[in-house]
C-alpha cells in the first residue's frame, strides 16, 4: 500500500470515531480565553505564518477574544472550498492552508484552528474577489502567483456584521459558485477519494479493439469499467468468474456508455482516446474536477436569455427563462487558432451574409490555394477589393500571382453569400475584441466528429436555423417573417430588440443532470499548464465531508 493510501485510510479511520468524540467535546471547550497570553504569536509560531496578524488582533478584540468557529457547518464550508482550491493545483498557498487546517482539526487544537481558519477565510475572500480579474491567468496557465491581500473594506464590514449576527456559515456559503453543480462535484470527488486506495489495473492492449475480438486483458477492462460505474457489479463479477475473453455485448454497452461520458464517439471501438481515459488515475480525475470547480467562479450564473458555448465540450446551450431552450453541437477553433474565452452580447442576426475574410486566414489558407488553382477564387465566389470604404473590385484575372506572395498581397477578400459561403446561411453578430462570432457552415459533416476543433476561431453552430428562429422570436419577430428571410437570397440584417449574452467557457468536467460525472478532452492543454505541474499530493486527499450532501 502506498504512503498516500495509508495516510488516507488512517484519516478515514480517524473520522469514523472522531465524530463521537468531538460530539462530547464541543468546539472551543478546551480553549482558554485568548487574551490571557500572547496567543497570536504562539499560533503564528505553530503554523509558520499569519498573513493578517494585525487585523486578526483587532477582530478578536472586537469579539472579546472569543472563538469564532463554533459552528461546524461554517468549518466544513471553509475547509471544503479551501481544499477544492488546493486539489486543483493552482495555489501552493491554499495547499498549505488546507494542510494546516486539516492537521489542527485532527489534533483538536481548536485555538490554532480558530485563528488560522479566520486568517484563511480572509485569504479565501480575497481570492474570490480577485478571480474575476485574474482568473483567466490563474486558472489557465500561471496559477495563483500572489499572496492573498487583506480583503476590501466593504467585505470586511460584511464579515464583521455576519459574525456579530452568528451568520458566519451563510457568509462563507455565499462565496461558492453555482451551489447545485458545486456540491454535485464535491460528491464526485468524495466518490473518487473512496476509490483511490483500490487497485486500478491498466488496460494496455494496443491497436483498435473492436467488439467480438479476443481481449488480452479482459479483467483489467472489466474492473476499470466497473469502477467507473458503467458496468454493473454483478455483471462484472460474472464475466470475471466465467473467464470470458471475448469482447462481448455487455462490455460493448459499457464501453459505449463510458465513451459518451467522455465526449468520445460511442461506437464501442477502443482506440487511443478511450484507452487514455480508461487509464486516467483517480488523483488526475480529482484534480480535473477541482480545477473545473474553480473555473465555475468565472462563469456567470444567469440562466435567462443567455448562450453558453463550452469549448472542450463542443456544445452550445441556449437558456431562456432558466430552461435549456436549445442544445447544439458546435465546431470551435483548432489548437493552433484557439477560440478565446469571452463574454459578449448578441445584438443582431444576418441572413445570407457576406464573409469579409480575416487577413490571417486570407494569407495562410486562401491565397496559397488561389496561387495553385487560378479558378479557386471564382469557383468559391470570392471578390478582390482594394479597401473598405468605397472600395473598388479588382478583377481576378488582372492579378499576377507570380508577383504577389500571401504576405505581400495588398488587397482584401470578400466571399459572396450563398451555399458555399464559409459562414453558411446565417451569422450571429456578437461584437467583441476578438472578432469572434457564431455562424452556420456548409461543412455539415464535421458535426459527426467526436472532437470538433477545426475552425479558425469562430464558432460554427449545427442548429443555426433553430438558434436564429428562437432568438428572433424572443425578440418579437413572427415566424412568417423568419421563414421569409430564411428563404430569401438577399442579405438581411436584423437587430435584436432583446439582446442575448454569449459566454464562451472552458469546462472539461462537470456532473450531468443524471448525476454522472462527464469529462472532456483538454483540447487546448489548459488543464496541464506548466504552472500546475508542481502539484504532487504528498498529504492525504482533501477532507471533503458529506455533512451537507
Amino acid at each position: 500500500m502506498s504512503l498516500l493510501s495509508l495516510k488516507f485510510w488512517t484519516l478515514v479511520a480517524f473520522l469514523s470515531i472522531s465524530s463521537i468524540t468531538l460530539a462530547s467535546q464541543p468546539y472551543g471547550e478546551n480553549i482558554e480565553p485568548l487574551n490571557e497570553r500572547p496567543w497570536l504569536a504562539d499560533v503564528e509560531q505553530e503554523v509558520g505564518h499569519l498573513a493578517h496578524k494585525k487585523f486578526l488582533s483587532t477582530l478578536y478584540e472586537r469579539f472579546s477574544d472569543q472563538p469564532l468557529w463554533s459552528n461546524p457547518m461554517a468549518r466544513d464550508e471553509l475547509e471544503t472550498q479551501i481544499n477544492v482550491i488546493s486539489l486543483s493545483g493552482i495555489s501552493k498557498e491554499f495547499e498549505w492552508r488546507a494542510t494546516v487546517l486539516q492537521d489542527a482539526r485532527l489534533a483538536s487544537d481548536w485555538k490554532i484552528y480558530d485563528v488560522f481558519a479566520t486568517d484563511s477565510l480572509l485569504a479565501l475572500m480575497s481570492y474570490n474577489s480577485l478571480i474575476a480579474e485574474n482568473g483567466k491567468r490563474w486558472l489557465f496557465g500561471r496559477g495563483v502567483d500572489i499572496e492573498m491581500p487583506l480583503p476590501g473594506f466593504q467585505q470586511i464590514s460584511q464579515l464583521v456584521n455576519d459574525i456579530d449576527r452568528k451568520n458566519l456559515y451563510p457568509f462563507i456559503d455565499a462565496l461558492r459558485p453555482e451551489p447545485e453543480q458545486y456540491w454535485a462535484m464535491v460528491k464526485a470527488i468524495i466518490g473518487f477519494q473512496e476509490l483511490e486506495p483500490l487497485h486500478w489495473p491498466l488496460f494496455n492492449q494496443k491497436g483498435l479493439i473492436k467488439p467480438g475480438v479476443r481481449l488480452k486483458q479482459p479483467e483489467a477492462l472489466i474492473t476499470s469499467l466497473m469502477r467507473h460505474g458503467v458496468l454493473d457489479i454483478p455483471v462484472a463479477r460474472s464475466l470475471i468468474i466465467n473467464g470470458d475473453e471475448k469482447y462481448g455485448p455487455e462490455l460493448r454497452a459499457a464501453v459505449e456508455l463510458f465513451q459518451s461520458r467522455h465526449g468520445l464517439k460511442a461506437d464501442g471501438v477502443i482506440g487511443d482516446q478511450t484507452r487514455k481515459w480508461l487509464n486516467k488515475t483517480v488523483n488526475e480525475r480529482i484534480k480535473i474536477l477541482a480545477l473545473n470547480m474553480e473555473r465555475m467562479r468565472l462563469w456567470p450564473s444567469d440562466r435567462d436569455r443567455v448562450i453558453y458555448v463550452n469549448i472542450p465540450g463542443y456544445e452550445m446551450n441556449l437558456w431562456i427563462d432558466k430552461k435549456v431552450a436549445l442544445s447544439s453541437k458546435v465546431v470551435v477553433g483548432r489548437p493552433s487558432r484557439k477560440t478565446p474565452l469571452f463574454n459578449a452580447h448578441m445584438d443582431s442576426v444576418v441572413f445570407n451574409p457576406h464573409w469579409n475574410v480575416p487577413v490571417k486566414i486570407m494569407r495562410k489558407d486562401i491565397l496559397p490555394k488561389a496561387r495553385k488553382d487560378l479558378e479557386y477564387l471564382k469557383k468559391n465566389r470570392y471578390r478582390i477589393l482594394d479597401g473598405w470604404y468605397k472600395s473598388k473590385e479588382i478583377p481576378i484575372d488582372q492579378i499576377d500571382w507570380a508577383t504577389y506572395k500571401p504576405h505581400t498581397f495588398p488587397y482584401r477578400l470578400q466571399q459572396a453569400p450563398g451555399k458555399k459561403n464559409a459562414l453558411g446561411l446565417v451569422k450571429f453578430n456578437i461584437p467583441n475584441n476578438n472578432a469572434i462570432y457564431l455562424h452556420d457552415t456548409p461543412s455539415k459533416s464535421l458535426f459527426n466528429e467526436g472532437m470538433r476543433a477545426f475552425s479558425s476561431g469562430c464558432i460554427r453552430v449545427e442548429q443555426s436555423n433553430e438558434l436564429a428562429e428562437l432568438v428572433l422570436n424572443h425578440s418579437g419577430l413572427d415566424s412568417a417573417s423568419y421563414q421569409r428571410y430564411q428563404k430569401s437570397f438577399t442579405t438581411k440584417f436584423i437587430s435584436l430588440k432583446r439582446k442575448f449574452d454569449v459566454h464562451a467557457i472552458y469546462q472539461t468536467a462537470w456532473v450531468n443532470a443524471a448525476g454522472n460525472v462527464e469529462f472532456r478532452d483538454d483540447v487546448y492543454k489548459y488543464d496541464v499548464a506548466p504552472a500546475f505541474e508542481h502539484h504532487q499530493l504528498d498529504w492525504p486527499p482533501a477532507l471533503l465531508t458529506q455533512n451537507k450532501l
